[in-house]
């Protein structure tokens, strides 16, 4: 959506990091101060590229450092905030594997993994009422990930529709 003619419109431009175990759960993160889970990520700073925001951002939130190069692109995802009433979230989307641990730093007051069941719950859900999960989850979940791509060879149960 184009927002070039519109002043109501303010927008805030991140990257985020879908960060998955071997087991296929997904870390998302709850701000200190707020009651929405959402992939960890952040704000870009002056001059840098999303890319180096994620990896920076993975160390400050969750300790977890991570080689640029380890990164995939999932796309840019034009949402609402799920904290910052009034505007627009735009944010580049990378994925990783890892096994690495994560503990919740700076401003994050708690990390909780999503069983890959649990996140095809919440890719079900509609953005304008999808709390205690962010919007941005919510869309990465339902386009961003294998099974709301309507991928073969998923870890869908034996006999589950699709």
């Amino acid at each position: 959506m184009d927002h070039s003619d519109s002043t109501s419109v303010r927008v805030i431009t991140v990257s985020a990091v879908v960060v998955t175990r071997p087991d296929g759960a997904v870390v998302t993160v709850r701000k200190k101060g707020t009651d929405r889970f959402m992939l960890p990520g952040g704000k870009w700073e002056p001059g840098e590229a999303p890319l180096d925001c994620a990896v920076r951002e993975l160390g400050e939130e969750l300790g977890v450092t991570l080689a640029p190069e380890r990164l995939t692109p999932l796309g840019r995802f034009d949402t609402a905030t799920a904290n910052e009433p009034g505007f627009r979230l735009i944010s580049e989307v990378f994925a990783v594997e890892t096994d690495l641990p994560v503990e919740p730093r700076a401003e994050i007051a708690e990390a909780r993994w999503l069983t890959p069941t649990e996140l095809r719950s919440v890719a079900g859900l509609r953005e304008h009422e999808c709390a205690p999960w962010a919007p941005l989850l919510v869309r990465v979940a339902r386009e961003g990930l294998r099974w709301g791509r309507g991928s073969e060879g998923d870890d869908r149960d034996e006999g589950e529709e699709q």
